[in-house]
């Protein structure tokens, strides 16, 4: 062998070596993106003049149920709720019937997501299971899609409620009934379909269903309807705009909160609602007024030891009457605070609230003063309801005010009289605050409402018009605002929700599509188109 072949053959062996030795990283292959796949059922999906207890689906890898409970649509429902097992990782799902069939009907059992691999988490989305008692699947469809009467935003998890309109069905049935077919727009759908329907007329509800027993309880559920029967077969896609109804009014037994108070809870609407207590057969004197963020009533009385008070709530005639019993218990003292201290608006106004209800407010015992010391005008304006004393006068920007209430300024229900109090706050420049001009066009009818809101639905200004269609939002603070009107039918200067008994929708509420950016300084003019979509309702 030639020394140069020599030398060629070992450098080959050494590299060999080399490469032999080189480490290397184990990918495991590329990631695994794809759903499980049904491999087989029994009986198999799709089977008429079904009669079984039991239903088995068998799949191509181990997968695992994930929020079945709420993904799960049973429809037509179920009065009990079938069984899915196994809960833990499998290549099979087990469906035992619990509730007797109906016959000649078509059920589906639609899984959402809640079916995933394993492994990676993959969904098989709106997985179907279908079955009929009878001799063919039904095989018609509708279309919906929803919206909150109010409310930019919309909650989650819909039901919608298909109802057969037969010899049995009544206004009522909603009430106590389960539906013929159901769906759920879940976490994530804007447009449902009612599927494997048969040919008929019906009634179409969609509920946030609170309770889950698919059925509509007024006290807890939303509830949006179309106002007139349909048929199927038909291909129009409803819109539906939920809602949460104002409930009949009702009172609850009331409860003693202290020496001279008493709570009364109440629902629905207070117009008209007149009351009387009472002490054996003497009437005694009293003041009502709104306990602060919660659906109760206040009912304050002149201290009375170990004795009982006829509470009666009257309205349209009907008398609801309560017999308190009282206990001695510490009297509610007066004492005072600022709605809003430090720098105030200058579209909010100067509130003082006050823990006893006045009754009398002297103006010549209260003094405003500037920050060079000059008196400031101004008047008040005592809003007994909510237990608040409002100061209206003109505020200047870059100024510091302080209040000083002498004492006797205020006398309360109890002749209390106040001490000495003091208040301060200031305001910043004109130009920290920006101004909106809101521009209607194609206003279908007035009065209007319109308001500014954020993200959130809190109402941050509101303006009501009669006939005006230039609308001037002025020193707003600096945010991004939702702009919406509301037409106010009723004339009530409040949005009043639908009623299903009475067939009567919501009253219409129309959203600029963009968000408005009003900057510190800035001057924004915004046109909107008010006329509203055609939708069938």
């Amino acid at each position: 062998m030639s020394h140069t072949l020599f030398k060629c053959l070992l450098l080959i062996l050494v590299l060999s070596v080399i490469g032999c030795a080189k480490r290397g990283t184990i990918t495991g292959g590329s990631k695994d993106t794809l759903a499980p796949i049904l491999r087989s059922s029994l009986p198999k999906n799709g089977t008429v003049n079904f009669k079984g207890k039991e239903i088995k689906l068998y799949f191509n890898e181990y997968i695992k149920l994930k929020n079945v409970g709420k993904q799960l649509i049973v429809s037509p429902p179920m009065k009990r709720t079938p069984e899915i097992l196994p809960i833990n990782a499998s290549k099979f799902i087990t469906i035992k019937l619990k509730d007797s069939l109906q016959p000649n009907t078509t059920y589906s059992f639609n899984f959402g997501q809640s079916i995933e691999d394993n492994n990676e988490g993959n969904a098989l989305g709106q997985f179907k299971y279908v079955f009929s008692t009878g001799n063919y699947i039904d095989s018609l469809a509708l279309k919906a899609t929803f919206k909150d009467a109010l409310e930019k935003k919309m909650d989650k998890f819909i039901s919608f409620l298909l109802y057969e309109v037969n010899e049995k069905y009544n206004d009522s049935t909603i009430y106590k009934e389960t539906p013929k077919y159901i769906t759920n727009s879940l976490d994530s759908l804007t447009i449902v379909t009612l599927e494997n329907l048969k040919q008929g007329k019906y009634r179409l509800i969609a509920l946030k269903d609170e309770n889950k027993n698919n059925k509509f309880n007024p006290k807890s559920d939303k509830i949006g309807f179309i106002k007139d029967y349909i048929t199927v077969p038909n291909d129009t896609l409803y819109q539906l705009e939920l809602f949460k109804e104002r409930l009949p009014f009702n009172v609850f037994k009331p409860s003693q909160s202290s020496g001279n108070r008493a709570t009364l809870g109440y629902e629905g609407d207070l117009k008209d609602v007149k009351y009387e207590v009472r002490k054996g057969n003497e009437a005694i004197p009293f003041k009502i007024t709104k306990l602060p963020k919660k659906d109760s009533l206040q009912i304050w009385f002149k201290p009375i030891k170990n004795d009982s008070i006829a509470i009666t709530v009257l309205k349209y005639k009907k008398n609801t009457s309560f017999v308190l019993k009282l206990k001695d218990q510490k009297n509610d003292t007066m004492s005072f605070s600022m709605q809003r201290g430090g720098v105030l608006p200058f579209r909010e106004k100067f509130i003082i609230n006050s823990s006893t209800p006045l009754v009398n407010i002297d103006n010549s015992k209260i003094k405003i003063i500037s920050k060079d010391s000059s008196n400031v005008k101004f008047k008040t304006n005592y809003e007994e309801w909510n237990q608040q004393l409002v100061f209206d006068f003109e505020r200047q920007p870059l100024e510091k005010y302080a209040i000083t209430v002498f004492p006797g300024a205020f006398t309360d229900y109890y002749e209390n009289r106040n001490d000495t109090l003091k208040y301060s706050f200031t305001t910043q420049n004109t130009t920290d605050y920006g101004n909106l001009k809101v521009v209607l066009e194609k206003v279908k009818r007035f009065p209007v409402i319109v308001e500014l809101t954020d993200k959130d639905g809190k109402i941050l200004a509101t303006h009501y018009s009669e006939k005006e269609t230039t609308i001037n939002f002025n020193l707003v603070e600096p945010a991004k605002f939702t702009l919406r009107l509301i037409y106010d039918d009723d004339i009530d200067g409040l949005w009043t929700p639908g009623s299903y008994l009475e067939k009567r929708l919501s009253e219409e509420v129309i959203y600029f599509p963009k968000e408005i950016d009003v900057r510190a300084n800035w001057d924004v003019e915004q046109p909107f188109d008010v006329g509203g979509p055609s939708i069938k309702k």
